[in-house]
């Protein structure tokens, strides 16, 4: 019988392959093992003939195609067997509580897991939990202390609960590690909370620089995910629509691609340094400019964020945009961005990104002339559910007595704008009656 046998801690390798990242990251998101190159399927020994140029791939492999980094988790070893020279790769259980191909990023793709004598690909769920851990504690939002120390976190528990998360008042700090080792609010809880005292500045230039504001409004100072939506029913809001009703079926022809603009808006949110300041979105007549702080992540080279390998600089914020379905782990806004505007609309420096989004022109064309003109979000609305639409972006808990005082209008005549915007698709309720608040959708 065979000295060598395949088994969950030993992988045998007639020759070097690039599977061989695959299998190093499966044995290190495991119990670790040994992989032996130069042994066949059958435990025959056959022998490695290019020695350096093998243990040169191998050395790549290690320091350029595994994130995070595992050549402390790795050691390379020379064995001499009936005259032949094996390679030996003894990798140690990870320290870190996950790994992945880096071509793949956090994905089920790139992160696998040996089970039997086989890898593995890892579910969602355990690529989440184990991910969040990687990080968690260790950065500056839950060691930085809070503003403030007032914080109350009703909108949090009220959009868990719209995701069917069962969110209990008495760990809700607990359970999102909302306060510090000194047991004070941190950063992460400043963000998350009903109110805050921090800004999210939305402004309008009417022309192609800084020479003359036009429009400012701030959509901070409250829970990060009402902010985050606010932005969101803006830029609808925003985006002109031409229609060209002369075909069918119709066509239209928006100011800027919405997916895009979108993702860039959620990597400014999450991966933006607070400590430094908020994100900005500032609005020119011929483009629209997101810029969020402190460069990119350390360890994190340029084509990697072309690429869209995952490497955040607030896992744990990161950890709550993922539960609210806003955003994954696979890093794939970048290319959905430069995709469609190619990688020329960022700009890197070690301070910040920007983002650049060209408006497209034939739109900005036909509508300063109001040709088959459509707005965003106001299409096909009446002046009470334009007015209303409006006042639920700036303030969405908002409440019909108080819209109505401020429109002019009678409580009931609100209720039923209400009612016909949600049937428009244009709002939707999020909690109850009594506690819960409107949100603008796309």
């Amino acid at each position: 019988m065979s000295r060598y046998v395949e088994s969950e801690k030993v992988e045998l390798k007639t020759k070097y392959t690039d599977t061989i990242c695959k299998e190093i990251v499966a044995f290190l998101n495991a119990d670790g093992g040994q992989i032996i190159i130069g042994v066949d399927n059958n435990g025959k020994v056959i022998g490695v003939d290019k020695i350096d140029e093998t243990l040169k791939k191998i050395s790549d492999v290690i320091t350029m195609q595994i994130e995070p980094n595992p050549q402390e988790e790795i050691r390379t070893e020379l064995k001499f067997d009936s005259g032949k020279t094996l390679i030996v790769l003894f990798v140690s259980k990870g320290t870190r509580n996950i790994y992945c191909q880096k071509k793949y990023g956090f994905s089920s793709n790139g992160c696998v897991i040996r089970i039997g004598t086989t890898c593995k690909e890892m579910t969602a769920e355990q690529i989440r939990v184990r991910y969040e851990k990687n990080f968690y504690g260790e950065e500056y939002m839950i060691k930085k202390r809070a503003s403030r120390a007032d914080l109350s976190f009703r909108e949090l528990k009220i959009y868990y609960s719209e995701k069917g998360f069962h969110v209990e008042d008495s760990s809700i700090e607990a359970n999102f590690n909302l306060r510090n080792k000194d047991g004070e609010y941190n950063l992460l809880a400043e963000l998350l909370a009903d109110k805050n005292n921090i800004p999210f500045i939305f402004v309008k230039f009417s022309g192609v620089d800084k020479a003359a504001i036009s429009e400012r409004n701030d959509y901070g100072y409250g829970c990060i995910l009402s902010v985050y939506e606010k932005i969101k029913a803006r830029l609808s809001a925003e985006n002109i629509c031409i229609s060209d009703t002369t075909v069918r079926p119709r066509r239209d022809r928006y100011l800027f691609d919405y997916d895009a603009v979108n993702e860039a808006v959620l990597n400014a949110l999450v991966h933006n340094d607070w400590t430094i300041t908020e994100p900005q979105i500032s609005v020119f007549s011929d483009r629209m400019e997101i810029l969020s702080h402190g460069g990119l992540p350390n360890g994190m080279a340029i084509e990697d964020f072309y690429e869209g390998i995952s490497h955040p600089r607030n896992s744990a914020l990161m950890r709550v945009f993922l539960n609210m379905g806003l955003t994954e782990h696979t890093g794939h806004g970048v290319p959905i961005i430069v995709k469609k505007y190619g990688r020329e609309v960022f700009e890197i420096t070690d301070n910040y990104i920007k983002c650049k989004i060209p408006f497209d022109k034939k739109v900005l064309e036909l509508s300063s002339k109001n040709v088959g003109l459509n707005v965003g979000l106001n299409v096909g609305l009446n002046k009470t559910e334009k007015a209303v639409l409006g006042l639920l972006i700036e303030s969405p808990e908002k409440t019909a007595d108080m819209i109505a005082a401020e429109i002019g209008v009678t409580k009931r005549t609100i209720e039923r704008t209400f009612a016909s915007l949600q049937k428009k698709g244009k709002i939707e309720r999020m909690g109850s009656k009594r506690d819960g608040m409107w949100v603008v959708i796309q």
